[in-house]
């Protein structure tokens, strides 16, 4: 039976730097110690890219090379490179165009895309219906971030969340049933001081009073962001398994945005859906924004089944939050 052309993740790649910053490293930086870290946050270390001469790009790069490598592609046959990202390596041109650049993709078309922790899935659908509309075969989605970048590690209310890393995933159309089935996707635009990075766009551009401010770090009011997250990532994961008529005994695997232990448990619970059903490695890689769910798929590759229902959601600065319905 032939079904309508979806786009479907065809192979994973991914890149995680070799050094660690572990909570018993960050003792050392701030008032803080690791029962306090992990028992608020689930994490135990994160990953860091120390070399000051590499940066988003380069991550995102790692991971395209192995996602097009286990799919065994030529890069010249990559249409479009979407590259989701917040830690871009220069205002412009685009982390993408590097990519496509540094992958030899000289056939394809690249753009960034910024939506902070809901990054990956905007690039995912977005990819998705380019797909679905016909006109291209295979688009590369990548979420990748070097938070360290503009992390302040004397900020114990952003320095203990934050790792760096990259995932990516290729997307090819299909007509056997899998694919992208659906997804809600929604922003908010109220509430932008929450969360953001202040310094260094059109509106404040580098000076020294940005500097001296601290204006060019991430800033967030914890308490409102994680309330706002709990809420978000679990009513939209919610309502799409409603929209879509799937119970928590038709969901295989829930891949939620790594931001924080209590929220992906609480979105879990919304679900209905048991812990062993849910992809967690926050503790390991701590939040890596975009990166964290292409990093879950990628780890979790190896169980993923033909078939299997997953749902993927997540919530970031802007504010925006997003689920997408896929059926491997």
């Amino acid at each position: 039976m032939s079904h309508p052309v979806k786009a479907r993740i065809s192979s994973v790649g991914h890149f995680l730097p070799e050094d660690k910053l572990t909570n018993a490293d960050l003792e050392k930086l701030v008032e803080t110690n690791d029962e306090w870290i992990t028992s608020r946050t689930g994490i135990r270390e994160r990953r860091i890219l120390k070399d000051p001469a590499k940066a988003t790009s380069y991550m995102a790069t790692e991971a395209a090379k192995e996602a097009i490598a286990a799919r065994g592609l030529d890069p010249a046959d990559i249409d479009c490179i979407i590259v989701a990202t917040v830690t871009p390596d220069y205002m412009f041109p685009s982390t993408a165009c590097l990519v496509q650049k540094r992958i030899g993709a000289v056939n394809a078309y690249a753009f960034d895309v910024s939506a902070a922790c809901s990054g990956f899935l905007y690039a995912l659908t977005t990819g998705g219906m380019m797909i679905e509309s016909g006109r291209y075969k295979n688009v590369l989605v990548i979420g990748a971030d070097k938070m360290s970048a503009i992390i302040d590690y004397t900020d114990r209310a952003t320095c203990i969340i934050f790792g760096d890393g990259a995932g990516a995933v290729l997307l090819e159309p299909t007509t056997d049933g899998t694919g992208i089935q659906d997804f809600i996707q929604v922003s908010d635009g109220d509430e932008d001081e929450l969360l953001v990075q202040k310094g260094g766009g059109s509106l404040y551009p580098a000076s020294h009073e940005t500097v001296d401010n601290n204006w060019h770090y991430i800033k967030q009011d914890g308490k409102t962001v994680f309330k706002k997250a709990t809420e978000a990532m679990a009513d939209i994961s919610a309502a799409l398994m409603k929209k879509n008529n799937l119970t928590a005994d038709d969901v295989a695997w829930l891949a939620p945005h790594q931001a924080n232990l209590r929220i992906i448990d609480a979105t879990a619970r919304r679900m209905d859906l048991p812990m062993e059903k849910v992809m967690v490695n926050i503790g390991e890689y701590g939040n890596t924004t975009a990166g964290t769910i292409p990093l879950c798929l990628y780890d979790w590759k190896d169980k993923l089944n033909k078939g299997d229902n997953v749902i993927l959601a997540a919530f970031g600065g802007g504010f925006t939050a997003g689920a997408v319905y896929l059926k491997w």
